[in-house]
């Protein structure tokens, strides 16, 4: 009898100890941490962000986001450099400068957001069917000299047989912000705009849209998430990588009405008819990428429009800068799950 007690008390002790340490490990596993995210900007351009926020993708992955609007690339690039920031969502070219600018190799870009320019060229007036000749002679209203707009809207205008600056007056002093009031107050006769301010402009009869900078130019690695070599946790990045990848394969799937709803939340100030015609725009001309793997040729393509722009410092390798090993694991894994 006292050998029968003393093996259900061994017993309930292995029982016991089994039960503990499996609550250590799934305390472990549910250990939240918290990532500090400074974006260039607040954005319906980078919906697919809002959306795995608000659907808890990033809840999913144990991960809390602290979210710092940086109001501009320099400023959001500065918060990643003084340690402000863990993770930066910014133009690709940002790091690249710092990266081509100093003996640092310390920058790197490990998932993409966005995979076009996200700009309209709106027009005082409506013009059909509208030429990019009829830009000639004209004053247009442009992004600040050096920032991935301004470059995107310079190489499509090449493209399309104009000169900037010369065949077509730039104005590039007016900051981002005040951009759309300076354009119904009467400066220039086309102006270079994101979303919601292009529609809100057309919806108001100030202008209309008549071109997409997107469209013109291509695929680019536009909008990027950018963190420090020296300070990368993997297996943090990668959970990071895996709600972003998420947030963009929900976003594929479903309708900018759906979409709209997730992120309405996000952008009390515009109305739900105005989200889901910015949304639908942008998902028509596949602004929103895919997937988070920044793709070689389009690295190589933003190079390009760098370099007609006389803004790259030096040509930066692709490995050098681009890490995509998170975005490959994270697409590989949830195509088998």
């Amino acid at each position: 009898m006292y050998r029968v007690k003393k093996l259900v008390i061994g017993l309930m002790i292995i029982l016991l100890t089994l039960l503990v340490a499996c609550q250590s490990t799934d305390g472990q596993d549910k250990k939240v941490e918290t990532i500090t995210l400074v974006e260039v900007t607040h954005s319906i351009f980078y919906a697919p962000q809002y959306v795995s926020k608000n659907l808890g993708f990033f809840t999913e992955e144990n991960i809390e986001i602290e979210w710092v609007n940086g109001n501009g690339g320099d400023k959001t690039m500065t918060a990643l450099l003084a340690d402000q920031a863990d993770i930066i969502l910014v133009g690709a070219e940002a790091g690249l400068y710092v990266t081509a600018r100093s003996q640092s190799t310390d920058i790197s870009a490990f998932a993409q957001l966005t995979q076009t320019d996200g700009s309209f060229l709106v027009a005082r007036h409506p013009i059909t069917p509208f030429t990019w000749e009829q830009l000639k002679g004209k004053t247009l209203l442009g992004q600040r000299r050096g920032g991935m707009p301004q470059m995107v809207s310079e190489y499509v205008q090449k493209q399309n047989q104009i000169i900037p600056h010369q065949d077509v007056a730039l104005i590039q002093n007016i900051d981002y912000k005040n951009l759309s009031s300076a354009f119904v107050a009467g400066t220039g006769d086309f102006v270079q705009l994101f979303e919601p301010m292009a529609s809100k402009i057309e919806a108001q009869g100030y202008g209309k849209i008549v071109a997409s900078f997107g469209t013109e130019s291509g695929h680019l690695p536009y909008t990027c998430y950018l963190t420090k070599k020296s300070k990368q946790d993997p297996e943090l990045l990668k959970r990071f990588t895996r709600a972003i990848q998420k947030g963009q394969s929900w976003v594929k799937t479903h309708s900018a009405t759906e979409i709209a709803s997730v992120i309405q939340e996000d952008f009390p100030d515009i109305s739900k008819e105005n989200l889901i015609q910015v949304v639908d725009r942008y998902k028509k001309q596949a602004s929103y990428a895919e997937d988070t793997i920044i793709d070689e040729e389009e690295y190589q393509r933003m190079l390009t429009i760098m370099k007609e722009a006389n803004e790259l410092p030096k040509v930066i390798p692709y490995d050098l800068y681009i890490n995509t090993t998170y975005a490959e694991e994270v697409k590989q894994e949830l195509k088998q799950e």
